[in-house]
This record gives C-alpha cells, sequence and structure tokens, in this order.
C-alpha cells in the first residue's frame, strides 16, 4: 500500500482510507465522482445522530439510501467535486468514497482508477 494511503478499520469490519490533501492522486482527477453513484446509508447524514455527510448535498435514492446530489444517475458530476479537481466535504465525505482505495495493497494504482481515467481521456497512474 502507498505511503500516501492510510487504511483506517472501523469497528463494523471496514476499511476506510485516508491521504494527505497533497499526496491525494484523486484531487487531480475527480472520475470516480463523475462515473458513479455515490449512494450510502442515510444515518451518514449530519441530520441523523452521529451523521457527518451534509444532508443538502444529497438526494434520498430509498427509505435507507441517499445519493451525493448529481450522481443520482450515474455518469454525472458530484455536487461536492470542485473545479480543481478537489472533494469540497473530503473530511465529511460517505463511506462510499472512504471505502475506494487509490492504491492496491501492494501500492500500484487501483486498477478500477485508471480504467475510469481511460474513459474520461486523462493521464494512467503508475
Amino acid at each position: 500500500m502507498s505511503k500516501a494511503q492510510t487504511s483506517i478499520k472501523t469497528e463494523d469490519g471496514r476499511v476506510f482510507y485516508d491521504m494527505a490533501v497533497a499526496d491525494n492522486p484523486c484531487f487531480a482527477c475527480g472520475a470516480c465522482c463523475y462515473h458513479y453513484r455515490v449512494s450510502f446509508y442515510h444515518g451518514e447524514l449530519d441530520s441523523q445522530p452521529g451523521g457527518f455527510v451534509p444532508a443538502d448535498l444529497t438526494s434520498p435514492v430509498t427509505p435507507f439510501l441517499a445519493c451525493m446530489r448529481g450522481t443520482e444517475n450515474g455518469h454525472s458530476r458530484c455536487i461536492a467535486l470542485q473545479d480543481n479537481g478537489q472533494c469540497s466535504i473530503y473530511a465529511r465525505r460517505p463511506s462510499t468514497c472512504r471505502e475506494f482505495p487509490a492504491y492496491t495493497t501492494d501500492g500500484d494504482a487501483n486498477p478500477e482508477c485508471n480504467r475510469l481515467r481511460k474513459i474520461y481521456g486523462l493521464p494512467l497512474r503508475k
């Protein structure tokens, strides 16, 4: 795993990934933020006890799921993605974003990153 990427194990057994802003390759990309519907459990919304994702930036999907506005149908821009490629809510991003690793355990770029980068005409990562 890249030294820039930190693994954080949650109490429920999930793994979240975090990186310093300066070392974060995602901040020069945003392909995921254009490509996927970013859906997650509605309990993560800041309108719920213990939630942290800004509810005003989301849309309901089901009674139990929300998604980031702009990603409702996939292949469109997440509302939190800024023009400079950075996430405006990085510290408060949903678990879906936190669970996506930029690097594999051997330190290579996540192959899914490069697949999406190719779709959007971005240079591939090594």
